[in-house]
């Protein structure tokens, strides 16, 4: 395989590669650029930019934003939705870093009482 095509190949298998445009993933989402520039305002996602200076979005970006929005349809406010998608996202993480110090046996001692 030619060497510029395995690192395409790399690239639309990466979930952190920005290949969507604010139109595309505002499209994908179906919502409007605002709201993927609120969920930038409140710190959910800060996409990448091109030379250009356009936003781009990863996959990965575009599922915490498609939570967001799912929360925002149902009522909650934005700022509220992000803050829930960010605890969210943070529970995931530590769960999954649970699991793995679990499976390799380091999982932290507990103190002993020595009562």
């Amino acid at each position: 395989m030619h060497p510029a095509r395995s690192r395409l190949t790399d690239n639309l298998d990466d979930d952190d590669y920005p290949a969507y445009t604010m139109g595309r993933a505002a499209e994908m989402l179906g919502t409007t650029p605002a709201f993927l520039r609120a969920l930038g305002e409140h710190r959910l996602i800060t996409p990448l930019r091109s030379e250009g200076g356009h936003r781009r979005y990863s996959r990965y970006q575009l599922r915490i934003a498609a939570r967001a929005r799912e929360l925002v349809d149902q009522g909650t406010p934005v700022e509220a939705a992000c803050r829930i998608v960010i605890l969210e996202d943070q529970l995931e993480e530590a769960l999954r870093i649970n699991e793995e110090l679990r499976t390799q046996g380091g999982s932290p001692s507990r103190p002993r009482s020595t009562a």
